[in-house]
This record gives structure tokens, sequence and C-alpha cells, in this order.
């Protein structure tokens, strides 16, 4: 079997073991479970996660040129890290709906909009059930239900930082570091993304004042050589037939 065919197969799978990862951890954490509840949630978690673990690693022993294969594919790490990120991917439907896609820069931005869109929900989410873990039973925490960590997310991944609630363990501060970093790094994406709308739109009707690129003028130098190559004796003459 090759990895593409193991991709293919392994899809629904992966998909269903995230989604049963998220509900796992939300069960645990919002319904602060005890005793044997707490016990099956956490094995759930832990089978799902060894489970994107060993895809990533039998995709990573299937591939021709390993090495390549790993530094072309840092999503699937970032799936085995965090399972509930390939939920994602299952919105790629909307990037296929009619009208979005008139131009490959449209594609792409279409497909950036909706990726990122998806990764700040779940990034916001998941935070937001971390910081409660880790808040919830400290000496002196104000984070202690989910609605008050839903909101310390938002704020923290917009870099806002009220300051109206503030992580008081190791933990939940390391969250509030990834969290503001993802909240940069999105908002970096955002940014770029609008430009690039931004451009296209000015460009639009002035197409003979866009510079072109070098493989387009690679391409017309070929045809130029083209041009003034002489013709090969043993090819026919088409003014005889």
């Amino acid at each position: 079997m090759d990895e593409p065919t193991w991709v293919s197969r392994m899809a629904l799978p992966l998909s269903i073991a995230s989604l049963l990862y998220l509900v796992s951890y939300s069960w645990l954490v919002i319904a602060d479970l005890v005793g044997p509840p707490r016990t099956a949630a956490l094995v759930l978690i832990v089978v799902t996660w060894v489970f994107f673990i060993v895809d990533y690693l039998v995709r990573l022993t299937l591939a021709d040129d390993r090495w390549r294969w790993f530094r072309k594919h840092p999503g699937a790490l970032a799936f085995a890290l965090l399972p509930v990120l390939r939920l994602v991917l299952l919105l790629d439907r909307l990037t296929q709906l009619p009208g979005l896609r008139r131009t490959r820069g449209a594609a792409l931005r279409t497909r950036i909009a909706v990726y990122g869109g998806g990764a700040v929900v779940v990034l916001v989410y998941i935070a937001s059930l971390s910081v409660l873990e880790a808040e919830r039973h400290a000496p002196g925490a104000d984070i202690v239900d989910f609605g008050v960590a839903l909101w310390w997310s938002c704020v923290t991944v917009t870099t806002t930082g009220f300051g109206d609630y503030v992580p008081v363990t190791l933990p939940g501060r390391a969250v509030a570091v990834g969290l503001m970093f993802g909240g940069i790094i999105l908002s970096g994406i955002i940014t770029a993304t609008l430009a690039s709308w931004i451009l296209e739109r000015a460009s639009r009707g002035h197409d003979d004042e866009e510079p072109a690129t070098r493989g387009q003028a690679r391409a017309i130098m070929a045809r130029i050589d083209g041009l003034g190559r002489p013709a090969d004796p043993q090819e026919p003459d088409a003014t005889h037939g």
C-alpha cells in the first residue's frame, strides 16, 4: 500500500476520531467529571490521540523520501499533536461553492478564509477548555466556568487583553501564550488575504499595466528563440504537400 491510498482510506475514520476526541474532551472539562466517567473520557481521549499518532507514523513510513515528506506535511504533524484540528478539513465543501473560485487567486483566498475561520473557532474553543481545566480548582483563580473561559479566549486571541480575567497557574499561562501567538499568526494571514483581494480588485481592467512574471518572460524568449532557429532539413516542407 502506498501513502496516497492510506490517506484516502483513513480520511473518514480520522474525521470520526477527531469528533470523538472533541466530544470526550468537552464532556470531561465542562461536566468536571470525577470517578469512572472521568476515566472513561480520558481513555477515549488517549485512544483517539494514539490513533492519530499511528496514522502519522504510518504515512511517514510509507513515504518514498521520509525527510522530504516530513518537511512537506506540517499539517499532518499538527493533526497528530492536536487531533481536533482535523475537523477544519470538513469545511472543504464551503470552498467549492459556485462563484467563489473564479480565478486561482480567488480560490486560494477562499480556502485561506474558510480554513482560517475554522481554525480560529477550533483554537478558541480548545483554549477555553484547556484553561478551564487548568484553572478551575486553583487557589485564587477567577476562570472557573466555561462562559468566562470562552470570554477570556476571545479576548486573548484578538490580543485585546482587557485583563479582567487572568490565569494564575503555569498550564493556564502556557495556554495564554499559545493563544496569543496563534492570534498573531491568524491576524497576519487575514491581513495578507485582504491585501491580496484589494490588489486584485484594483488591477481589474488594467492588465496592460501589470508586470510580467519571470515564467511569462521565459516563455516569450523561448518562442523568439524558436523563430530564429533554422528549420530541420529532415522535416517535410509544408509547401510541397
